[in-house]
C-alpha cells in the first residue's frame, strides 16, 4: 500500500460568501506521533482547529501474514496469530482453532473448552484495562491511570506465564483442544486475581469516572449513530456502545457460552464516553463467567485424541469461523485443497473495520479530540497491516 500522503481539493473559506480569510492547512500526524498508537498515520484538513477531512493511511507495519499462512502448514500459522493482536493473543489463537476444527469436524473436549473461556475472558480483561489506561493517557492523564491498570495487567500476565510458558505470544491453542493442561494450583491462583478485579474496577471507576475532565473531554465527542456503525459492519464495544446489542458470544454461542448467564452492555449516546463505560462494564461481566468457569471445570482430557499435530491434510472445503475477540468479531476464512497447506487464509480483524469511520466520528472536533476520538476505537496495528 503507497504511504504517499492523499491529495485533497482545498477550497478557501469565506466568510458570508465574500472574500478569502483563509486557507485550509493540511497536517500529517504520523507515524512518529505517539498517540496514533504504533505506525499509522492520520492525513488532517484543519479550518484552525476544527477538522474538515481525516483520512487514515496504513501500511508501514505490513508483515504478510496473510501470505505466510498460506506458505506453511495449517499449525505453523498459529504462533503467528499470536502478532496479529499481541493483546490477545489467546483470542487470536482460539478463532484460528475454531475455524481449522470447524473444517475437519475435530471435537473439543469439555476441559478444553472450559480452559478456552478461561483464558479468553482473562484476555479481555487484559485488553480493556489497558484501553482505560492509555485512553487516561491520550487526555493527558500521565501516570496514575496507565499504571493501576498495567498493574493489574501484570497480574493476569503471570496467570498467563505459567500456564503458556510466554506472556504474550502464547502459541496455546491447537486444533481440537489446547497444548498443555492447567499446572497444579493455576485454577486457584486465578481465582484469586478475579475475586480481587471488581475491587481494582471500583477503585478505578472512584478515581476516573466523575472526573470532570473526563467527562468534558468525552462525552458528546465522537459520536458514533447505530445506523452507520452497522452498515460499516462495526463490532464489539464501538457497536454496543451505540445501543446495538450485538455479541457473537450470545448470536453464535460457540463454545460452552450458552452455560454462561451474561448481560450484554449497551451504551446510549455512542460517543467517547460510552465506549469508555461499556468496557468497564464488560469487564465486570467477564469476572462472572470467571467465577463460574474456574467453579465448574471438569477433570478430563484437553484435546480430541484424532487430532493429528503431524501430516494435518483437512479435506477441501471452506469455512468461515468467527469469534467475539476483546475488539469486536475476529474471523478467519480457510480454503483447503486437500494439501498440508491453506490454498486461502484471509483474516477479518477488527481493528482494521472499526478504523473505517474515524474520519465520520472525527469531523467537526478539533485535533485534541482525534487523539482522544482514536484511543477509543482500541485498535492494535499488528492486525490493522497484516
Amino acid at each position: 500500500m503507497s504511504t504517499s500522503p492523499p491529495s485533497y481539493e482545498v477550497t478557501p473559506k469565506t466568510a458570508d460568501g465574500g472574500g478569502l480569510d483563509g486557507d485550509l492547512l493540511e497536517v500529517s500526524m504520523g507515524p512518529h506521533h505517539p498517540s496514533t498508537h504504533g505506525v499509522f498515520r492520520m492525513d488532517v484538513v484543519l479550518d484552525g482547529e476544527t477538522i474538515m477531512k481525516l483520512k487514515p493511511v496504513f501500511g508501514y507495519l505490513h508483515r504478510n501474514h496473510e501470505k505466510i499462512g498460506e506458505l506453511g502448514t495449517y499449525l505453523s500459522a498459529m504462533p503467528f496469530t499470536d502478532r496479529l493482536d499481541y493483546f490477545c493473543s489467546l483470542s487470536n489463537n482460539w478463532a484460528y482453532a475454531l475455524t481449522i476444527e470447524r473444517l475437519t469436524g475435530l471435537i473439543v473436549p469439555e476441559r478444553a473448552e472450559y480452559i478456552r473461556v478461561i483464558t479468553a475472558e482473562l484476555t479481555r480483561l487484559m485488553n480493556h484495562t489497558c484501553l482505560a489506561g492509555f485512553l487516561l493517557q491520550d487526555m493527558g492523564a500521565l501516570g496514575t491511570p496507565l499504571m493501576y491498570a498495567f498493574r493489574e495487567r501484570e497480574k493476569i500476565l503471570d496467570l498467563v506465564e505459567h500456564l503458556t510458558g510466554a506472556r504474550m505470544m502464547c502459541n496455546y491453542m491447537r486444533f481440537g483442544g489446547c497444548r498443555c493442561d492447567l499446572p497444579v494450583g493455576w485454577v486457584a491462583a486465578a481465582q484469586q486475581v478475579v475475586d480481587a478485579y471488581p475491587r481494582f474496577l471500583d477503585e478505578y471507576e472512584q478515581l476516573i469516572n466523575d472526573n470532570e475532565i473526563l467527562q468534558a473531554r468525552t462525552q458528546g465527542v465522537g459520536v458514533l449513530k447505530p445506523e452507520l456503525a452497522v452498515n460499516t459492519s462495526i463490532t464489539g464495544p464501538m457497536l454496543r456502545a451505540c445501543g446495538v446489542n450485538y455479541d457473537l458470544r450470545k448470536v453464535d454461542r460457540y463454545g460452552i457460552y450458552d452455560r454462561f448467564p451474561f448481560r450484554v452492555p449497551l451504551g446510549d449516546h455512542g460517543d467517547t464516553f460510552d465506549r469508555y463505560m461499556v468496557r468497564i462494564l464488560e469487564m465486570r461481566e467477564s469476572v462472572k463467567i470467571l467465577q463460574a468457569a474456574l467453579r465448574d471445570i471438569p477433570e478430563g482430557p484437553i484435546i480430541d485424541p484424532k487430532a493429528k499435530l503431524r501430516g494435518f491434510k483437512p479435506k477441501a472445503g471452506e469455512v468461515y469461523g468467527r469469534i467475539e475477540s476483546p475488539k469486536g468479531e475476529l474471523g478467519f476464512y480457510v480454503i483447503s485443497d486437500g494439501s498440508a497447506n491453506p490454498y486461502r487464509y484471509r483474516i477479518r480483524p477488527p481493528s482494521f473495520i472499526n478504523l473505517t469511520i474515524l474520519e465520520d466520528m472525527c469531523l467537526g472536533h478539533n485535533v485534541a479530540d482525534a487523539v482522544i476520538i482514536l484511543g477509543s476505537v482500541d485498535i492494535v496495528l499488528g492486525e490493522v497491516d497484516r
